[in-house]
C-alpha cells in the first residue's frame, strides 16, 4: 500500500467551475497536493489513457469526452490514499454515490461523473506516470 494516489479533475466539473471546491473537499480530507497540472487532452492520449477500456462500447464517448476540455491532473498524498480517495469521490453513477461524496456533489452521470481516481496502487503509478515526469514514484 503506497500512500499516493492519483487524479483527475474532468473537463465537465472544469467547465462548470468547481475545481476550487473539488479541490478544498480533497484537502479538507486530509490529503496533500505532490503535483498537480491543468492540461488538455488530444484525442490520442485521451485513447492511450483510457486503453484498457478499448474494447468496451463507450470508448468512443469517453476518448471524446476526455479530450473535449481542459482537465486537472494531481497527484495527492495521504495515509491509505488509494482506498481513502476511492471512498471521498463515490460511486461512478452519482446517483447511487453516498451523500457528501464528490460525485453525489459535482457529478452529472456515470459518463460526466466530475472526477477520477486511481483504483489500485499499481494504477494509480501508471496514471501518474502518464501525466507526471520526475517524480521517483508517485
Amino acid at each position: 500500500m503506497t500512500n499516493r494516489t492519483f487524479t483527475m479533475i474532468k473537463p465537465d466539473a472544469f467547465s462548470k467551475g468547481n475545481s476550487g471546491a473539488i479541490l478544498a473537499k480533497i484537502e479538507e480530507a486530509g490529503f496533500r497536493l505532490i503535483a498537480m497540472k491543468l492540461t488538455q487532452l488530444s484525442s490520442a492520449k485521451a485513447a492511450e489513457f483510457y486503453a484498457v477500456h478499448k474494447e468496451r462500447p463507450f470508448f468512443g464517448e469517453l476518448v471524446e469526452f476526455m479530450s473535449s476540455g481542459p482537465l486537472i491532473a494531481a497527484i495527492l498524498e495521504k495515509g491509505n490514499a488509494v482506498e481513502d480517495f476511492r471512498k471521498l469521490i463515490g460511486a461512478t453513477d452519482p446517483a447511487k454515490a453516498d451523500s457528501g461524496t464528490i460525485r453525489k456533489l459535482f457529478a452529472e452521470s456515470v459518463g460526466k461523473n466530475a472526477i477520477h481516481g486511481s483504483d489500485s496502487d499499481d494504477n494509480a503509478q501508471i496514471e501518474g506516470n502518464f501525466f507526471f515526469s520526475g517524480l521517483d514514484r508517485i
